[in-house]
């Protein structure tokens, strides 16, 4: 008998059922190097300690989206191994922060199954949570993903479909312990604009385009220990190309945000996300945003912006259009991203 995991399949999943996930990582200084080695990010809080203590913080935090890689990498041999596709995200909150030295380990709840109508597949809901060595959790989420079944001629489990919220409350978002923005240097910061100066409705063209390079993408996907066959081998795609990892498409559009967004500096919760066409490498990924809503904080000096953030691929964001007239994502769209972020406030 083989030794060797084959991961779940749909099959295996049922609803309330509990995981734990392999491997806590230590996160290092170097962590944070690679990171901005491979995405174009500048964001003060995140790039520099002395910026950071000004801020009230102790030292520089890792970036809030590595900590997202990190924790989801870890739930893949369990949860999406057998992935044909990670389909979107809801109710994600980002706790505190996380430093070089912390160690983070993971754990799932199963909330929701649905066989689809090909019955080779079907929809698995999950609720992920990461902690770090003190056991206090530094983010949690849901995603759901569709996952092959081992068997298509296997009786599938009945259906369960979780209600999750349309967005993360602003009274729920965690503001960091210490964060004050009442000093705030926006010249060290790279913008002038505060969370005062946007308004719900308003889009921004973030104008700067990056190309998805292979080595990269696949640097990316080992970085955060994502074992995730789509990614790696091109016969789990019957030879196709290998699928950019979708938070790889996050963290670039992300970046390319700083153009406009350069004040943004903290991401406190993930409303929804969707995945909405596939990317490959070679690709090139240009980005704009929309400010959905915006909302005071426990914090004085810090405001949330509650913001979609849209991904395109091959063409400039300029005309910045979601959806067509037939509803349905707009060609070149390969991520729709709703999400609130930390900002000063004047």
């Amino acid at each position: 008998m083989s030794k060797a995991d084959p991961g779940n399949f749909f099959e295996d999943f049922h609803p309330g059922q509990l995981l734990a996930h392999a491997t806590p990582r230590t996160v290092t200084a170097g962590d944070r190097a690679l990171y901005q080695a491979l995405y174009p990010s500048r964001f003060a809080l995140q790039s520099s300690d002395a910026f950071a203590r000004a801020c009230g913080l102790p030292a520089s935090p890792l970036d809030d989206l590595a900590v997202f890689h990190l924790v989801f990498g870890k739930t893949v041999p369990e949860i999406s191994l057998n992935a044909v596709a990670n389909l979107g995200y809801a109710e994600g909150r980002f706790l505190r922060p996380v430093y070089p030295g912390d160690t983070l380990s993971a754990t799932s709840q199963i909330i929701g199954v649905k066989e689809n109508s090909s019955g080779k597949t079907g929809v698995v809901w999950v609720r992920s949570s990461g902690a770090n060595q003190h056991g206090a959790r530094v983010i949690e989420y849901c995603r759901w993903v569709m996952v092959r079944k081992r068997d298509a001629g296997s009786k599938a489990p009945e259906p369960v479909l979780p209600e999750l919220a349309e967005a993360v409350a602003p009274a729920a978002l965690a503001i960091p312990e210490g964060l004050d923005f009442s000093n705030y240097d926006n010249v060290l910061a790279g913008s002038p604009h505060y969370w005062d100066d946007y308004r719900p409705g308003e889009k921004i063209d973030h104008l700067d385009g990056c190309m998805l390079e292979e080595a990269e993408h696949m640097m990316a996907t080992r970085l955060w220990q994502n074992p995730a066959r789509v990614h790696f081998d091109p016969a789990a795609r019957g030879g196709q190309p290998r699928l950019i990892y979708g938070g790889h498409i996050i963290s670039m559009a992300r970046a390319l945000s700083f153009n406009g967004l350069g004040n943004a500096q903290l991401i406190a919760g993930i409303n929804g996300g969707t995945h909405a066409a596939p990317c490959f490498a070679g690709d090139t990924i240009y980005a704009w945003s929309e400010v959905l809503d915006k909302a005071p904080t426990s914090a004085p000096s810090v405001g949330a912006l509650r913001l979609r953030l849209v991904a395109v691929k091959n063409a400039p964001a300029g005309a910045m259009i979601l959806r067509g007239p037939d509803g349905k994502y707009a060609p070149g769209v390969v991520l729709d991203f709703d999400y609130w972020a930390l900002l000063p406030r004047r």
